[in-house]
């Protein structure tokens, strides 16, 4: 559906009669079996999708599907435990309505994290990736339909979404902790199906370094919103064809258990260079 700028407001006006003059200052998104960093957020209002105001719920295993307000390192965040996917049956404005939503709550920085499979050979699962950039000409944009001037401009540019400033930050911070951190192009797949061997080979021959399911609609959303965006995926898997197994839903949760102390020390380093 194409959604109004007063359903946006509706939305937003909501969460301020539970939150008060709470303004974040970042929101994030937190993907499959990442949404323990909501969970050590200090003084914490928790705002579930379902009591919102034109808000989808978040149906897949490991997202929770709520909205964590209060402190990450002194500094004032929106947490999104659990997001929605276009899998899910949601259209790509469904899936991408909360950032536009905590945008006008006051958040001027996204950032999103997702659990992906590898495409590079010489990685490894459990390694963490910085984005780049991302690859998603296959599909439309969340951003079809009648332009809405309040966000943004009809044709907005994409060369920077991810934000350089900020992947500097990132790229210290884990120097500072001394976490390896890749770097590359994050490859967005419709799923729920796990990619296929041959989709793999072509994403990586297209530039992809990994796939998955989420993140870039919410990110071009970003964008046109002038939002700054930091973007972080957890290599959970090796993508298929890689080695001789099948993918599972588990294996993803398993590492991004794994991974948690590493992927929250880099994430809550970053909140504090902001």
């Amino acid at each position: 559906m194409n959604y109004t700028f007063a359903q946006y407001q509706e939305s937003a006006e909501y969460i301020r009669s539970k939150i008060g003059d709470f303004t974040p200052k970042a929101a994030m998104v937190l993907g499959s079996g990442l949404g323990f960093m909501g969970d050590v957020v200090k003084d914490p209002i928790v705002v579930p999708y379902k009591e919102i105001p034109h808000f989808k719920a978040s149906t897949a295993p490991g997202h929770k599907g709520q909205l964590v307000f209060g402190y990450l390192e002194d500094k004032p965040v929106a947490v999104m435990q659990g997001r929605m996917h276009h899998y899910e049956g949601y259209s790509f404005e469904d899936v991408s309505y909360a950032v536009r939503v905590l945008r006008l709550l006051g958040a001027d920085t996204l950032i999103v994290t997702n659990a992906a499979g590898c495409v590079r050979t010489d990685w490894k699962a459990g390694d963490l990736m910085l984005i780049t950039d991302h690859i998603k000409m296959f599909s439309e944009s969340p951003l079809r339909g009648e332009n809405m001037p309040e966000f943004g401009v009809r044709f907005p540019d994409a060369s920077s979404l991810y934000t350089p400033a900020l992947r500097t930050l990132a790229r210290e911070a884990a120097a500072e902790l001394g976490i390896e951190l890749r770097e590359g192009v994050y490859f967005y797949c419709y799923g729920p199906q796990y990619e296929t061997p041959a989709e793999v080979r072509a994403a990586r021959i297209l530039g992809g370094d990994a796939v998955g399911m989420s993140t870039a609609p919410e990110v071009i959303v970003a964008g046109h919103c002038g939002m700054q965006v930091l973007g972080f995926t957890l290599l959970s898997n090796m993508a298929a064809g890689i080695l001789d197994q099948p993918l599972s839903e588990q294996e993803v949760l398993d590492a991004a258990e794994a991974c948690k102390d590493k992927f929250s020390r880099l994430v809550l380093a970053c909140l504090k260079k902001l």
